[in-house]
Order: structure tokens, then C-alpha cells, then sequence
């Protein structure tokens, strides 16, 4: 039997990766773990774009933040990351066997 899809954190997932700028995020964070004002110099953009980002971003569980005196540090939530993964091959499976 199939387990049931958590369709809330899916739509968290994809809206999280529905993005070029939070895509380029996850590729310096992939790196290694980077202050709000780092990412704020590679990606050319201001802070409340990078703060609206970086919130999407933790609701997915796809990123940390851990505040260091002025500045956030961020890091990639590997737990996050693999619970995303087991979240899509579950709704692929799904959808081959609808397919079926």
C-alpha cells in the first residue's frame, strides 16, 4: 500500500525550487555554509529579497539558519534535502501507477 503523499510539504518543496535565484542559493550553499551578507554580494541583490528567498527556503526544510551576531549564517539541511528526495520518488511512484 501506498503511503500517503504530504501534499503541504510537496508545495513547499516545488515552490522552493521554483525559483532561478533560489536555485543559485542552493548551488553556493551546496559549496559551503554562507553569511546573509556573502550571499548577498554573489547574487546582486537586496536584503528583503534575499530574506523573503532564504524564509522559503527553511519553511521547505531545505536550508538552516543560524544567527551569528548581525548576520544569519546558512547552511544546507541535508535531513531536509532527503526527505524532499523520498517526498518526489513517492509521487512518481504514484504516478506510475496511475499510469499503469
Amino acid at each position: 500500500m501506498m503511503e500517503e503523499i504530504d501534499n503541504n510539504c510537496l508545495c513547499k518543496i516545488f515552490k522552493a525550487l521554483s525559483d532561478a535565484n533560489r536555485l543559485q542559493i542552493l548551488e553556493l550553499l551546496i559549496e559551503e555554509e554562507h553569511c546573509g551578507c556573502e550571499l548577498l554580494a554573489k547574487l546582486s541583490i537586496g536584503q528583503s529579497t534575499l530574506s523573503h528567498h532564504m524564509k522559503i527556503l527553511t519553511e521547505a526544510g531545505l536550508v538552516d539558519g543560524k544567527r551569528k551576531g548581525k548576520w544569519t549564517h546558512y547552511s544546507l539541511n541535508e535531513q531536509g534535502f532527503k526527505e524532499a528526495k523520498e517526498l518526489i520518488s513517492q509521487i512518481s511512484k504514484s504516478l506510475k501507477v496511475q499510469e499503469g
